[in-house]
């Protein structure tokens, strides 16, 4: 565990990986605007630590080689099984801005999101495996049809509801 954490350990590396994984961003302004409000310097760091663990590689850009694209190494995509699981357990005991079927739905679909995410790094394909969260929620290529309805996020909710957490104040949270 202290290995993995030595590498990947704070929020702006996981979330990198996670943009590049999902979301399909390359580049460096990409990652500045994705709405997670990194300063440049930290960006720049965690982009070079990414590379210097062989997680990320930079490659030019065709358009421009003064500027690089940033791709998941084979060690870096081999996170995705980790990351999905991250994803799962937020939106299962934290409010998130993701649907609740859609969670739902990938965590039931597990070997499927795993293999379309395999499939668009081993094809380069740059499409977001998730889309933005304020847009109707579908899956790529249709394969993991997911729509919030009631019934999900109120059968979500419940199951948030029945398993109690303590606030860092130490008070119970709703």
């Amino acid at each position: 565990m202290s290995v993995s954490l030595e590498v990947l350990g704070d929020r702006w590396s996981l979330l990198l990986v996670r943009d590049m994984m999902v979301r399909g961003y390359r580049t460096f302004r990409e990652f500045q605007y994705a709405g997670e409000g990194i300063a440049t310097n930290i960006l720049s760091d965690r982009l070079r630590k990414l590379e210097a663990a062989e997680i990320v590689c930079a490659e030019p850009a065709a358009e421009d080689g003064r500027s690089a694209h940033y791709r998941l190494t084979e060690k870096g995509i081999a996170l995705a099984p980790v990351l999905l699981d991250l994803l799962i357990w937020g939106a299962q005991h934290e409010e998130t801005a993701a649907p609740c079927n859609f969670i739902a739905n990938m965590e039931q679909n597990r070997e499927a999101v795993l293999a379309e995410t395999y499939r668009r790094w081993v094809q380069r394909d740059q499409t977001p495996l998730i889309p933005p969260f304020n847009t109707p929620v579908t899956s790529p290529g249709d394969t993991l049809r997911a729509r919030e309805t009631p019934n999900a996020k109120r059968s979500l909710k419940t199951k948030r509801a029945s398993s109690p957490k303590s606030s860092p104040k130490g008070k119970s949270k709703p």
